[in-house]
């Protein structure tokens, strides 16, 4: 699997946030943070709640509730081969 580029252009193609496993509540209480990072230099950013295939799994989703990975641009791009970064380092 090719790592995924933290960038912003980058973060312009991720769905995380249309993902049904990202539940409102953990949007909400990621938004804070997420607002911050996304001030930042994208590439200096250690964690944030999105882009779960870059940044690594969420400290916020405890339900996998459906998996959107295969649809979103950046999947096909760096051929990704699994799902549900957002529950698995590295996904499943």
């Amino acid at each position: 699997m090719a790592q995924v580029a933290k960038t912003a252009e980058n973060l312009k193609k991720c769905i995380c946030m249309k993902c049904p496993s990202y539940t409102f509540m953990c949007k909400m209480k990621s938004m804070p943070t997420n607002i911050m990072a996304m001030m930042h230099e994208v590439s200096t950013v250690e964690h944030m709640e999105g882009m779960f295939c870059a940044f690594g799994k969420s400290k916020c989703i405890d339900e996998e509730k459906g998996c959107i990975c295969g649809e979103c641009a950046l999947f096909t791009e760096y051929n990704l081969q699994k799902g549900y970064f957002c529950t698995a380092e590295g996904g499943k």
